[in-house]
């Protein structure tokens, strides 16, 4: 089972987790809340989660398709209940950048299977009705 050690590491909100690999994120609220900015806001996290599972699903498939990825880019954006405790993110629109010798269809065709069979950190947010709009460009 996947273990994470979080240690206070700075005065107040300041955070280090540690995976049981080894692996350090550092993580603080904003300067608003009491924070110092040491580090990544924990629902900002997820966003990355969501890129990091995503782009792994993207990658393998393309490549189990033969396409030839250059290089490769997300952009991720979130909105969130604003007001409300606890302020689940509402929207998530995420852009998929795909540099290289790739077919637009076979693209298109791994973010879907990626975020709507795949993903376990999409289906976690769609779960908790966080609605995600995509759009993919493949840059030649």
């Amino acid at each position: 089972m996947p273990t994470i050690e979080l240690n206070r590491v700075q005065n107040d909100y300041g955070f280090e987790a540690k995976d049981e690999n080894g692996h350090l994120v550092k993580m603080d609220t904003s300067p608003e809340s009491g924070g110092q900015n040491f580090g990544v806001r924990p629902m900002q996290m997820l966003l990355m989660g969501l890129g990091g599972c995503s782009a792994i699903d993207v990658l393998m498939i393309l490549k189990k398709q033969r396409q030839t990825v250059r290089d490769y880019k997300m952009i991720i954006k979130g909105d969130r209940d604003e007001g409300k405790e606890p302020s689940l993110w509402k929207d998530i629109t995420v852009e998929f950048h795909i540099y290289g010798d790739v077919d637009v269809e076979k693209a298109e065709k791994a973010v879907d299977l990626s975020l709507n069979k795949y993903c376990s950190v999409a289906a976690t947010l769609m779960g908790s009705g966080t609605n995600i709009t995509t759009a993919t460009f493949v840059h030649k």
